[in-house]
């Protein structure tokens, strides 16, 4: 069985997506969510940089960058959400950010306008864990 990633962090984290949603309710923009979860998880002990720039680069050259929109201790990437559904295209955006970053997980947090709860999906960097398993075997 695989053992989670920043299994520890995890749940901080997921406890403290349940007082921001207890607290303020739904409805807001992503924004009011990401200062919310920010004041949660400083409280928590927790370093946290939001709008954090990635910057894509090849043959040591930028060529693009992203704005994470919460990195916690400088490991998990969190991008937050406030739509009905996650789609593929929210995933896939969220593990660009992982690549770009070189992190190993992101947390990908939907506060839906129409429902009361909250939906935390892991998204793993299987590339960068991959690479370090194999440099561990030798």
């Amino acid at each position: 069985m695989t053992e989670l990633i920043y299994k520890e962090e995890f749940y901080k984290i997921k406890q403290a997506c349940i007082e921001v949603r207890k607290e303020i309710g739904n409805g807001f923009l992503e924004k009011v969510y990401e200062n919310a979860l920010k004041i949660e998880l400083d409280e928590l002990g927790f370093e946290v940089e939001t709008q954090k720039e990635i910057k894509v680069s090849y043959k040591n050259r930028i060529i693009g960058n992203y704005y994470a929109d919460l990195v916690v201790d400088d490991k998990i990437i969190i991008e937050l959400k406030t739509v009905k559904q996650i789609l593929s295209i929210h995933k896939a955006q969220l593990l660009n950010y992982l690549v770009a970053a070189n992190y190993k997980l992101g947390l990908l947090i939907n506060f839906p306008n129409d429902d009361m709860g909250f939906k935390i999906i892991r998204i793993p960097n299987f590339r960068l864990i991959a690479t370090n398993k194999s440099n561990k075997k030798n």
